[in-house]
């Protein structure tokens, strides 16, 4: 074999080589924030099955002044995707066959991906698997749309020496945020929108002045309204920021970053004024440093929908690391 042959071969074995590592690489997930794909045939989405999941699924978001869906969904006939490999991160297919299953699939067809399998015998097998399963399908895809805004917004994100020097903490902010007002114990950042703007703030009290309280919630909410008071007011006098009284909040108790955390979601307002919106207040006990650190983020966007504008101010807090104290 004369080189002129041999180099034709190696180049062409190059070639199919690279053509072959291509095909083999997964496709990147894509889609909006907080959507899921339902891949269902038409008689089982028009009944009580497509009910159930409308139902579960597409629920109200709790802590909204206006109702929206928890996730929107996007239903395809199980015949129109035969042999298609679709690139939806959340995919719930569901089927009735000879069998009952659930099964989650990770990265089944693109990354991140969720594709969860329901099939059943019957359509009562099939809501009883929905039922099952419902917490544990929302569980997962929350924590993915999550983990999808955190890559997003990681693209450019703000200086963190401020914050860092502040309060000990790492947080990941986008560039887009600007800072309205910084004080020892306390900042606002600001981010503007067409429809409105979003907030974050960050401050920090004694652990003492919440934890030998008795009444943890109340205290909570006692110390958000008192933050209000001092920094964040309306035009008018006397219009400063408190947490709405027609509604109670919704508390729940979870971690962050390894710490005891209380979540707290609902709605703020303008004292004698007409402005209001959402919040969502996390209050995280960092005993070593015999602190309650607070964490919140809230939003003004009147008559727009505001799911992912919480979402997306979740997911920043959600992304908190808390130093080790110096010793």
């Amino acid at each position: 074999m004369n080189k002129a042959h041999f180099l034709f071969l190696l180049i062409a074995l190059l070639f199919f080589s690279c053509k072959k590592e291509n095909t083999d690489v997964i496709q990147k997930a894509t889609g909006k924030i907080n959507n899921i794909s339902v891949i269902i045939d038409d008689q089982l989405w028009n009944g009580e099955v497509g009910d159930s999941l409308r139902n579960k699924f597409a629920a109200p978001v709790i802590g909204l002044p206006q109702e929206e869906p928890l996730f929107t969904i996007n239903q395809y006939p199980a015949k129109l995707m035969e042999g298609f490999m679709t690139d939806s991160r959340n995919i719930i297919i569901v089927k009735k066959e000879d069998k009952n299953k659930f099964e989650i699939n990770k990265d089944q067809y693109a990354t991140p991906q969720n594709v969860f399998h329901i099939s059943g015998k019957t359509t009562a097998d099939i809501l009883k698997i929905i039922e099952k399963n419902t917490f544990q399908i929302i569980q997962i895809i929350r924590q993915t749309e999550i983990e999808e805004c955190q890559r997003l917004y990681k693209k450019s994100l703000l200086d963190p020496k401020i914050i860092s020097k502040k309060f000990n903490i790492a947080l990941d902010i986008p560039s887009d945020y600007e800072y309205m007002v910084q004080d020892s114990n306390f900042v606002w950042l600001k981010k503007e929108l067409i429809s409105g703007n979003t907030s974050l703030l960050i401050y920090q009290v004694p652990f003492s002045a919440i934890k030998n309280k008795a009444n943890l919630v109340s205290n909570i909410i006692k110390t958000r309204d008192s933050i209000g008071a001092l920094y964040i007011h309306g035009k008018e006098p006397d219009t400063d920021m408190i947490t709405e009284e027609a509604y109670s909040p919704y508390f729940f108790k979870i971690k962050l970053d390894g710490k005891l955390t209380y979540e707290t979601k609902g709605n703020w307002e303008l004292r004698n004024d007409f402005m209001s919106g959402p919040f969502i207040n996390y209050a995280i006990f960092d005993e070593e440093s015999n602190r309650v650190l607070f964490l919140e983020g809230f939003c003004y966007s009147p008559s727009k929908e505001k799911r992912d504008l919480m979402q997306e101010l979740e997911s920043i807090i959600k992304s908190v690391t808390i130093f080790k104290k110096e010793l």
